[in-house]
């Protein structure tokens, strides 16, 4: 299973739930336990189930130990007791890896767009690992999970990268935020919820960047003139 991909106008430019949940991406990615708690507080005005996806794939992004900080401190502030079973996880259903693997071929295509099959030829010279991991790990069992579309799931891998400080990947999702539907306005919107976060040149580094990439999406949209 895949999750949907939704209208971009259902988000104009970024509702105050999509603000609170790119908040509070970046926080348990690259923030402190304070402002994580502050925002949790918040998160609990939002379905649930985004909130617990949002910090399930925050280890891709910041590791194990963040992410069960996170998951412990929502745990306790919302109440909501984790769930008995998750199906989707079960490596140990038949041929799960499989599926992980076949989705998150599909899943990060789509976040690629154009530079999907360029990414499949230099992640391995990372290291082959890293590209097994990637597909089958990060976008099958990971990002292509029920419970928050893509569309949201790429504005919260933006707000992660932008207060870690990742360039590179704020740059190839800036690209994949676009590839899966979000509207300038919605990109822009998420480095502005950012603004307490990031400091002041970083911030105006960043929209600089999203500029380029806004600028360079469109003219290849349009085609040679």
């Amino acid at each position: 299973m895949t999750h949907s991909v939704l209208p971009a106008d259902t988000l104009s430019p970024l509702d105050e739930q999509t603000r609170c949940l790119v908040r509070l991406a970046a926080v348990i990615g690259a923030g402190s336990e304070r402002q994580m708690r502050a925002l949790l507080v918040e998160a609990r005005a939002l379905p649930p189930e985004w909130v617990e996806e949002v910090i399930l794939q925050s280890y891709l992004f910041a590791g194990f130990p963040r992410t069960l900080n996170a998951a412990r401190e929502w745990r306790r502030i919302s109440g909501r007791p984790a769930p008995l079973l998750d199906h989707d996880a079960d490596a140990g259903m038949p041929d799960m890896s499989a599926q992980w693997r076949a989705r998150g071929e599909v899943t990060c295509a789509h976040v690629y767009g154009d530079m999907y099959e360029k990414l499949r030829v230099n992640i391995p010279k990372l290291h082959p690992a890293l590209d097994h991991w990637m597909i089958t790990d990060g976008y099958g069992k990971v990002l292509s999970r029920p419970g928050l579309d893509i569309l949201r799931r790429e504005l919260c891998v933006v707000a992660i990268c932008a207060l870690a400080e990742q360039d590179r990947q704020l740059h190839s999702h800036f690209h994949g935020a676009l590839n899966v539907g979000a509207t300038p306005a919605q990109v822009s919107g998420t480095l502005d919820a950012l603004s307490d976060l990031l400091d002041d040149d970083t911030l105006r580094r960043y929209r600089m960047l999203w500029g380029h990439v806004r600028t360079a999406h469109t003219e290849q949209a349009q085609g040679p003139s």
